[in-house]
């Protein structure tokens, strides 16, 4: 009897709202066959850019063939849980990803591109400025999934690529030649992360102010 084989999940992609004109966002989904935007923003509403607010990406993206789904509150940067942030307030990445509702929005994710072309959408131009990049991108490659970022002039940006543009951007990679190229990733993100993490000082538990960064 012959064996049979699973296919490899789908790949899904990324892309950042930014200050895109609406019909220009939407150009951007459409070049890239987008049938489901998932929403990862923990506050899925902009003050600058009222059009990404999710009551008109519910009404308006329908009539683009793009279905809308939020998860910002399993895979968003935010949590209310005191337990995912450190002292100084800042969120902890690896603390969100052991979160039950955390795994489960990656199970919603694997569901959705098996059936659809997916793109998690957060605010952030820069894929390396946001939590779908730092955060969401490694632990959907750890099920096994592609995943690659729509950047803001419309090209396609391998996950690979943003790690290696990370690494070199820490001089990790000029400066470490010994270690292991997922050492040095681990490494990349961990710093990434302490960087633009969302601080929530109601959660600080020592004085000081740190820098707040995460739109996520």
């Amino acid at each position: 009897m012959a064996s049979t084989v699973n296919p490899p999940p789908p790949g899904v992609l990324t892309v950042g709202h930014s200050t895109h004109p609406w019909d220009v966002f939407v150009g951007l989904l459409q070049r890239h066959a987008v049938t489901a935007l998932v929403d990862v923003r923990s506050v899925p509403y902009s003050r600058f850019n009222p059009q990404f607010n999710r009551n008109r990406l519910e009404r308006e993206l329908p009539s683009h063939g793009v279905r809308y789904v939020f998860l910002g509150r399993e895979l968003g940067a935010r949590s209310d849980d005191p337990a995912c942030y450190d002292e100084t307030g800042r969120v902890q990445y690896d603390r969100l990803a052991r979160k039950p509702a955390f795994r489960r929005g990656l199970d919603r994710i694997v569901r959705e591109a098996a059936r659809s072309r997916v793109a998690l959408m957060c605010a952030e131009k820069e894929p390396l400025s946001c939590h779908r990049t730092i955060l969401v991108a490694p632990a959907l490659e750890g099920r096994g999934v592609e995943i690659q970022h729509i950047l803001a002039d419309g090209t396609l940006e391998p996950h690979a690529h943003a790690l290696h543009r990370l690494i070199g951007s820490l001089k990790l990679s000029s400066t470490d030649l010994f270690r292991s190229r997922r050492t040095l990733v681990t490494e990349a993100l961990a710093r990434r992360a302490a960087r633009i993490g969302y601080v929530n000082l109601e959660f600080a538990t020592t004085r000081g102010s740190p820098n707040r960064k995460s739109k996520g």
